[in-house]
């Protein structure tokens, strides 16, 4: 019998998000102007995007900024036009009624493809701590496969993050729906 029984696989369960901010806010240590936090991915705040020369340092080739726009950090492609960065722009503000989901699939591609050639990624809003942090855990997930806790706790070593509210209600609809899509090409696997 290929069903699995319920006691063998554990049911994924994405945490509320008081957990979550509790994992968040505890052990938080002084964090950085900009932090590696998975191999080749960084997330800092808008003066490490605006120092070109700290970037071509750190060999940066690929900038997300997720606080793209004119009202908010307007670097944009020109900003790096002397530099070989590839620019990559999310118009978010950190606010918890923003959506910044409909942007999660194609930031965790550009950071996706950006690291496969073996490049060196900079996510970056105002802070580093709110808009990044969000696109930076949704990659993780997306693209890494790892769960929201997971993620948290893989950059967590790394940096002090806090996504607003809203933005972590966002992503704990993505670890489940994420959790489901999983679920089912497992399934499927089997019943080939």
């Amino acid at each position: 019998d290929a069903e699995m029984s319920p006691e063998e696989e554990p049911e994924h369960q994405t945490p509320p998000t008081c957990d979550l901010l509790g994992l968040l806010l505890k052990n938080r240590r002084p964090t950085g102007a900009v932090n590696e936090v998975w191999p080749n991915l960084y997330i800092g705040d808008a003066a490490t995007a605006q120092h070109k020369s700290l970037l071509v340092d750190l060999g940066i080739t690929h900038v997300v900024n997720a606080a793209d726009g004119p009202q908010h950090i307007d670097t944009g492609p020109h900003f790096y036009k002397d530099t070989s960065i590839r620019y990559h722009g999310v118009e978010a503000t950190d606010c918890k009624e923003f959506d910044l989901s409909p942007f999660f699939t194609e930031t965790a591609d550009f950071i996706h493809a950006a690291l496969k050639l073996r490049g060196k990624v900079l996510v970056h809003c105002a802070r580093g701590i709110s808009r990044s942090a969000t696109l930076a855990l949704a990659f993780l997930m997306i693209r890494e496969g790892l769960s929201l806790v997971e993620a948290v706790e893989a950059v967590r070593r790394h940096r002090n993050i806090l996504p607003n509210v809203g933005f972590l209600n966002q992503l704990c609809h993505l670890d489940s729906s994420l959790a489901l899509q999983r679920k089912t090409t497992q399934h499927r696997e089997v019943k080939r």
